[in-house]
């Protein structure tokens, strides 16, 4: 359950650092994409360090989303930059 809660939150953050940062957006699909991609890492990140306790509770919640969204909003930053950098 926490890893569909860090993809989709993931998701969420790609689209948010895509509107905060124009020029690193990849559109509406590459931010969803990239955010997924960062949220599953982030999620898989958190459980090998053992912050997620997996119990369900509120702080497992808030950890699945928390690191969902970070890490799909960093990874659409080093996408973007990339992107751009190539272009």
């Amino acid at each position: 359950m926490e890893l569909i809660i860090s993809l989709l939150s993931g998701a969420v953050g790609g689209n948010i650092a895509g509107t905060l940062f124009k020029n690193l957006s990849l559109g509406m699909l590459g931010n969803s994409v990239a955010g997924v991609l960062g949220g599953g890492l982030g999620g898989s990140l958190l459980g090998m360090l053992g912050m997620a306790s997996g119990g369900g509770d509120i702080g497992a919640l808030l950890g699945s989303v928390a690191s969902g969204g970070v890490g799909g909003g960093v990874l659409l930053a080093v996408v973007g930059a990339i992107k751009k950098a190539m272009g």
